[in-house]
């Protein structure tokens, strides 16, 4: 018998849709709704206790169960150099480098890297792949969180869903600046929030100045930091994206790092505040800063 690896209500729903159309995002365990649909497939979804089909519709309320593929197998392993941070049956942070995506269709990703640098959890529903609960931009270094267990995802996606986990990013930026600053402007027309402060600034011929500064998100969109620099004026050094035309610095990379994750464990309920100091490039810039 299959175990039940998640188990929810659907929520009422505007219209009446099929199963295999529901956005992958209401399951915590399913990252796409082509993983969705395989799931489907395979004969691991129940709807109100009885095998789902793809062209099953529904319209709210219905009780979705997905259940564990006991034909599952690891990821391609991928060969590099891995910071565990912090472990534990349940979670792990890790310094994800610059340069690699955190997941994806892809081979040469952080998740496929994780397995040699993970001891395998001894709780019920360990993954044989443990999972990335957020994301990191490719160019973006710095402490991201992994998933051991099936609870533990749906626990710390819940943590990030409600805003219970402090992200602490630092960058450095271009330009003339304030001191500290709340920004919020929206992106693809919805809200979000992000503060900054300066902790040193640098005279810089090319750049007027080059500032390190400790940056808040409030809110997780895509690419959120970095456009919310651009917006203000201050694009982050080193972003072909979102930097001003004639100013752009090629060959360092994105000088944005993700330097603390602060959260209590939703298990043990542990207070956890993990850091990962500025890589070398920003202390090329900033010698003597130290970041608590």
């Amino acid at each position: 018998m299959k175990a039940i690896q998640e188990t929810l209500r659907l929520l009422p729903l505007e219209q009446k849709t099929r199963l295999s159309d529901l956005p992958a995002g209401i399951f915590s365990t399913i990252s796409s709704r082509k993983a969705f649909k395989n799931a489907l497939k395979k004969d691991l979804v129940k709807l109100n206790g009885q095998g789902a089909k793809t062209a099953d519709f529904v319209i709210g309320g219905e009780i979705i169960e997905l259940l564990e593929d006991p034909n599952e197998k690891l990821n391609p392993i991928i060969d590099i150099d891995l910071e565990v941070l912090f472990e534990d049956d349940y979670l792990a942070l890790i310094n994800k480098p610059a340069g690699i995506e955190v997941s994806g269709n892809k081979k040469w990703t952080l998740e496929n890297a994780l397995v040699p640098h993970l001891k395998q959890s001894s709780r019920e529903g360990a993954l044989k792949n443990p999972q990335a609960i957020h994301r990191l931009d490719y160019a973006t270094s710095g402490v991201i969180m992994i998933g051991k267990t099936r609870q533990a995802v749906i626990a710390l996606n819940k943590m990030f869903e409600e805003r219970r986990v402090e992200k602490i990013y630092h960058a450095i930026c271009i330009g003339i600046m304030k001191k500290e600053g709340i920004i919020e402007f929206q992106i693809e027309e919805k809200a979000c929030k992000s503060s900054y402060q300066v902790i040193e600034s640098a005279v810089s011929e090319k750049y007027q100045f080059l500032n390190l500064v400790q940056l808040s998100p409030h809110t997780g969109r895509k690419h959120q930091l970095r456009i919310h620099m651009a917006e203000i004026g201050n694009p982050i050094f080193g972003d072909l994206k979102y930097g001003q035309e004639g100013l752009l610095s090629k060959g360092n990379g994105l000088y944005l790092h993700a330097s603390i994750l602060q959260f209590q464990h939703p298990l043990t309920k542990e207070l956890l505040r993990v850091r990962k100091e500025l890589p070398k490039k920003f202390k090329k810039i900033f010698p003597e800063v130290h970041v608590p």
